[in-house]
């Protein structure tokens, strides 16, 4: 088994996961990106030097300052042009309180399930905000009772605070019904892939399986577990946490140093097919048919998805959403959850949970 990769920045002689945390400060959760310049944000936060001109790969090439010349031109060129009329024309951006009402969802300090009732209930008829809240009211299905989550002033996660930034800045105030359509993004988002991953987890998403883990008395197996932010967030609330990735993609901070560097199917196969764990996939491949081999190789209990939830074949299955793929292939399974998740500019995405049926009864 090839060696894990350390967790380092590419670039930074000063990051370390722990110490990125602790100097993450009030006034950077409050502000993360100063006078909207992500380039010297990111060199600042992540210890770059000035002249840094690392190529990020990823939906697109680009270098920091490439990215923050394509932030300045604000939303000219189509760069914002996320929601259109019947005509496929660009319908004028939502107002910045509807931007901060759709971030403010994802709050650790608030109820999620007030808050996703209040953005929906109280939009202006007919605007962009009434169809997002529609949309994501209709798919929300909250966790069960069973399943308590605290609200927390002291939740710390830096990749929430970067991304409610990009939607006040990129003018997105969440998915509707036609985003599945959309093809573009933008180019912030190799950054955050690169440095956090492909999508943020909520405070809601870690409760739920923290709960979950809990009540299980067992761990969490990350399967495709990428640079490891997912793992690492998880391991903060408590959580025993194994990172499986192949490493295959490149990144460029890693955030756990003891990735096991293996086949998924491989691992599982070791791992009594993962049924003592919780499987984890997040942004699960679509090629290969990786996907679907892993979750009929689980023997487990509890599946949870961290994916695209509409129709655009991005993640996980590409001819069938994930319900749908459930509904139809994994019929011992039934879904407990489904929740929002924060959607980076262009994307429809939520935690799933299903469970075991019991068969018993």
């Amino acid at each position: 088994m090839p060696p894990a990769p350390k967790a380092v920045t590419t670039g930074s002689s000063t990051f370390t996961p722990d110490l990125f945390f602790e100097a993450w400060s009030d006034e950077r959760q409050k502000d993360p990106v100063p006078n909207h310049d992500l380039r010297s944000a990111i060199i600042q936060a992540f210890g770059l030097k000035p002249s840094d001109n690392y190529v990020y790969h990823a939906i697109a090439s680009v270098t920091l300052q490439q990215v923050q010349n394509a932030i300045l031109q604000g939303g000219s060129k189509g760069l914002h042009a996320w929601y259109r009329n019947e005509k496929g024309e660009p319908l004028e951006p939502p107002p910045e309180s509807d931007i901060a009402a759709y971030t403010s969802m994802f709050n650790s300090a608030t109820a999620s399930n007030k808050a996703f009732s209040n953005f929906a209930s109280n939009a202006k008829k007919q605007s962009l905000r009434a169809g997002v809240g529609s949309h994501l009211t209709s798919l929300r299905l909250p966790a069960p009772a069973s399943i308590s989550i605290p609200r927390s002033k002291s939740h710390i996660n830096p990749y929430l605070d970067f991304w409610r930034w990009s939607c006040h800045n990129l003018e997105w105030c969440g998915p509707d019904e036609s985003t599945a359509s959309l093809r573009n993004s933008h180019h912030v988002l190799p950054i955050f892939m690169h440095h956090f991953g492909c999508v943020c987890p909520s405070y809601e998403s870690i409760e739920i399986m923290k709960a979950l883990s809990k009540a299980r008395k067992c761990g969490i197996i990350d399967m495709g577990s990428g640079n490891g932010y997912w793992t690492y967030m998880l391991r903060r609330a408590g959580l025993s946490v194994a990172a499986v990735d192949n490493m295959q993609s490149l990144w460029r901070t890693m955030w756990v140093d003891d990735t096991i560097v293996e086949d998924g199917l491989k691992y599982l196969g070791q791992k009594n097919s993962g049924k003592n764990d919780i499987l984890l996939l997040v942004y699960p491949i679509v090629s290969l048919d990786f996907t679907k081999q892993v979750l009929a190789e689980y023997a487990g209990d509890i599946i949870c998805i961290a994916g695209t939830q509409n129709s655009n074949g991005y993640t996980a299955f590409k001819d069938a959403t994930v319900n749908e793929y459930f509904e139809k292939e994994m019929k011992d399974f039934h879904k407990i959850v489904q929740v929002p998740l924060p959607s980076f500019a262009g994307k429809d995405e939520a935690l799933y949970v299903f469970e075991r049926k019991d068969m018993s009864q």
